[in-house]
């Protein structure tokens, strides 16, 4: 499967637009394939405010994040691969999603490297979903979707 993080990401910005939050971006400033300015990182994090107002030519694609944005003002075309991103969150009240540095090791397009694993919610019973089960010529089952009114 393709990766989710990439819309991820983009789900969490545009949520923290609407909510008229500041949306702050966490990326690992030690990945190879960063392009960012490294005077600017501390800890091997750098944080960028990716509010609209702060950046330009902001996009998310598959592979990374782009855009540029003004250091001491000189502007930088800033990219960052997907893997390299640790964190994006709403300043004023530090909601958002984090993730766990993810090795760069290239895999197979059908695996599930570079797949965020969603954990359940605390509390919910999982026997509302029917497990999915390989039967003997390899086909899934369905799951078995609930609608809660």
């Amino acid at each position: 499967m393709l990766s989710n993080k990439p819309y991820l990401l983009r789900a969490f910005y545009q949520w923290i637009v609407d909510s008229t939050c500041t949306p702050i971006l966490v990326v690992d400033a030690t990945h190879p394939r960063c392009k960012i300015p490294q005077g600017f990182a501390e800890g091997g994090e750098i944080v960028f405010n990716i509010s609209p107002a702060a950046v330009r030519d902001f996009k998310i694609v598959s592979e990374q994040v782009e855009f540029k944005a003004s250091f001491s003002g000189i502007v930088h075309i800033i990219a960052a691969p997907i893997k390299a991103i640790l964190a994006i969150y709403a300043e004023e009240n530090s909601e958002g999603i984090f993730f766990d540095a993810e090795d760069d090791e290239e895999g197979d397009e059908g695996s599930n490297i570079g797949t965020v694993q969603l954990k359940g919610i605390e509390g919910m019973v999982s026997d509302n979903v029917a497990p999915i089960v390989n039967t003997e010529e390899g086909v899934k089952g369905k799951p078995f979707l609930k609608l809660v009114e």
